[in-house]
């Protein structure tokens, strides 16, 4: 009965995606069957590490952090946790033989949101970003690759680099969330009390680097991951389109989003030059 437990673990992280992400999960929706719940339940795991961190400020968060690491690594261990997310998550790792110190810079990147407040280097900046994005998009990777090695090595850079957009587009868009309710400043040599359209578009090119550098490396991967990315990365192009033209004083005042009918209207735009072989 073991694998009726299995299903319904990847229900849990089916669930958890579908709740707190529509971008992602009509995202995921576009993967081929195959993987698509393997990347339900790597993220159904680094969501609920993240609630933790964020959300849960009436409760002992360093405690729940502690006590969620100690059975995610018991779970990677026996093959089998109770907590259903963990269950799901530790499939996938052994499944796809992921690499552990991928899990561990994540929760390092977790932790230092417990305690770490700004990041005035950009080695801390880099840092905090490989282990909180850059990972989850090499965990995924394996995924992709169903585990080949050498297609792992020549498309990682390119993960990495799709990884960090994602995330530096997310500090961008909850600026005001991360300043004014967590105390949380990520880009470096930016002073957030005077944020401008000069500091702004500083931040904007570099996404935009990464953005570029990460497209050719969705155009190389497996048929079966190569739509369900590249509407990902659509849907975040557009998301920084909107933060570009928005003012820099409403860029802290107001949690900048892409209404659903644009979402929809990118996935259709995307599937469309999916379908005409495009990509």
């Amino acid at each position: 009965m073991k694998n009726l437990y299995d299903q319904v673990s990847e229900e849990c992280s089916k669930v958890v995606t579908n709740s707190y992400s529509t971008s992602f999960s009509m995202a995921t929706k576009m993967l081929d069957s195959s993987i698509r719940n393997h990347i339900y339940n790597i993220y159904g795991f680094v969501r609920f590490a993240d609630e933790i961190v964020d959300t849960f400020h009436d409760y002992p968060k360093e405690t729940l952090l502690n006590r969620f690491e100690k059975d995610l690594y018991q779970s990677l261990s026996e093959k089998i946790s109770l907590n259903p997310i963990l269950n799901s998550f530790q499939k996938t790792v052994n499944a796809f033989s992921i690499d552990h110190q991928l899990i561990a810079a994540f929760l390092k990147s977790m932790r230092w949101d417990l305690e770490k407040k700004n990041y005035k280097t950009e080695k801390e900046y880099k840092e905090y970003i490989y282990g909180s994005a850059d990972v989850v998009g090499l965990m995924c990777l394996k995924v992709f690759v169903k585990g080949d090695q050498e297609q792992y090595k020549m498309l990682k850079p390119a993960a990495m680099a799709l990884g960090s957009a994602f995330q530096k587009v997310n500090f961008l868009r909850d600026l005001k969330n991360d300043f004014q309710n967590l105390d949380r400043t990520y880009f470096p040599n930016i002073d957030f009390k005077h944020f401008d359209e000069k500091a702004k578009a500083v931040i904007i090119k570099e996404i935009e680097a990464d953005f570029d550098f990460a497209l050719k490396g969705i155009f190389k991967l497996p048929s079966e991951a190569r739509f369900g990315v590249y509407t990902a990365y659509k849907y975040y192009s557009k998301l920084l389109a909107k933060l570009k033209s928005t003012p820099s004083l409403n860029i802290q005042n107001t949690r900048i989003r892409v209404p659903n009918y644009q979402k929809m209207t990118v996935f259709a735009r995307s599937y469309v030059k999916y379908r005409l072989n495009l990509l």
